[in-house]
């Protein structure tokens, strides 16, 4: 059975906007004495949604609310989600730099956190006086340390710098160091924000690289927070997406890009119309389903960049001698036309079909989409005269990791 590392349950953290505390005397007196008395913060009745993009009515606002999760050994969790849903605050709360306001908390284990650059570095201190100082902190003797010293520098590349003062590194060493010696010293949890972005692509694969193992090899838990899906796809065994300080999707890697790069239900499919009285088209022609198709044969909602995808369009004839030609075009998730395949070959001849059902299939080349979401459309028309049975603009989407 594995060990539960982190439990959190009913965590909720309010702030009032522009302020320390409650922001009056009067307030901060009338939580003391409901305190006193055993009755509930009269505060915590009041407060809206952490959502960033619409004007309140109130001051208080809960950054997290009842946030309700279980960690377990080993595992390495992404933490995803838009600026302002409420990341860098649980993390905050998991690593004890800040209080929750309710709920509780369980944690098994030293913690090692990179919440921002700087964090955990004295500035005054050289490189070397640091990487003692965040040992002793986590607990290790100076033996312990001085047996990693060698490898925290070597992996962080600053030996030439490291009996300088840290206030004079540039924010790519001081980020090189202290994830160096966050993973080194051998933490039960490592916790990483999106501070890992400061560094050149060559120190972030190394890093990444070095995640996986500590995690693989040692069983430690890595919490990791990130805005490049491809660092999230090959690092991560699940995902957490927050939404407005919530929990919107905890579960499986693959399903979770899918929801956060779509924005949409976790229960998203590619469209199937067989079992719906409307179906796109007219008297001659009716759309019956669409979806993507991996090389195994199977249907798919996320694809790998190297990996080829089939897009399939099944629609039923309703008359004999129909006449027609059919086409795909797909979308980026800006809504920008990125591709079409038409049978441009057979416009002027069209197909003739009997009644029935059929099947098309576009095949996408392996390297030749980028990383995102992708939206599909599906078309039939007939040319001369020319008609239009139906055109869906999106039918369905897929997300491509592009993973190096």
């Amino acid at each position: 059975m594995s060990k539960k590392v982190i439990q959190v349950e009913g965590l909720s953290k309010q702030y009032r906007l522009g302020t320390v505390g409650t922001g009056t005397l009067a307030h901060d007196l009338s939580r003391w004495w409901n305190v006193m008395r055993g009755k509930e913060d009269p505060y915590l009745k009041i407060g809206e949604e952490n959502n960033r993009t619409t004007k309140g009515n109130t001051d208080y606002v809960w950054a997290l609310k009842g946030i309700d999760f279980t960690i377990n050994q080993g595992n390495v969790v992404g933490i995803i989600g838009r600026n302002g849903a409420g990341k860098s605050t649980l993390l905050k709360i998991l690593s004890r730099t800040t209080t929750p306001t309710t709920g509780r908390l369980k944690i098994r284990g030293r913690i090692a956190s990179l919440l921002e650059v700087g964090t955990g570095f004295h500035p005054e201190l050289t490189g070397r006086e640091n990487i003692f100082l965040n040992g002793a902190i986590l607990g290790m003797t100076k033996k312990e340390i001085k047996s990693k010293f060698d490898e925290i520098v070597d992996f962080a590349g600053v030996e030439r710098y490291i009996d300088t003062p840290v206030k004079r590194y540039s924010s790519g060493m001081y980020v090189r160091l202290a994830f160096a010696v966050a993973a080194h010293l051998e933490p039960e949890i490592l916790i990483v924000d999106e501070v890992l972005a400061v560094g050149d692509v060559e120190f972030q694969k190394k890093c990444l690289g070095k995640m996986k193992d500590v995690s693989d090899r040692d069983g430690r838990t890595v919490l990791f927070v990130s805005h490049q899906m491809d660092s999230i796809t090959r690092l991560c065994d699940s995902v957490i997406v927050m939404e407005n300080g919530g929990i919107a999707f905890n579960g499986n890697t693959e399903k979770g890009l899918v929801y956060y790069l779509k924005g949409r239900s976790n229960s998203f499919s590619f469209a199937d119309f067989t079992k719906q009285n409307t179906k796109p088209g007219n008297d001659s022609v009716k759309l019956l389903s669409v979806a993507a198709i991996n090389e195994q044969g199977k249907i798919a909602e996320a694809f790998l960049a190297h990996e080829k995808v089939f897009i399939t369009m099944k629609y039923e004839v309703l008359r004999n001698n129909f006449t027609y030609t059919h086409g795909f075009n797909l979308y980026d998730g800006k809504g920008i036309h990125i591709l079409s395949s038409h049978d441009v070959e057979k416009v002027k001849s069209n197909y003739c079909s009997e009644k029935g059902i059929y099947e098309a299939t576009v095949q996408i080349p392996e390297n030749f989409l980028s990383e995102g979401l992708h939206n599909v459309g599906v078309a039939i028309m007939t040319y001369d005269p020319f008609v239009v049975h139906f055109n869906e603009e999106e039918v369905g989407s897929f997300v491509v990791n592009d993973v190096i």
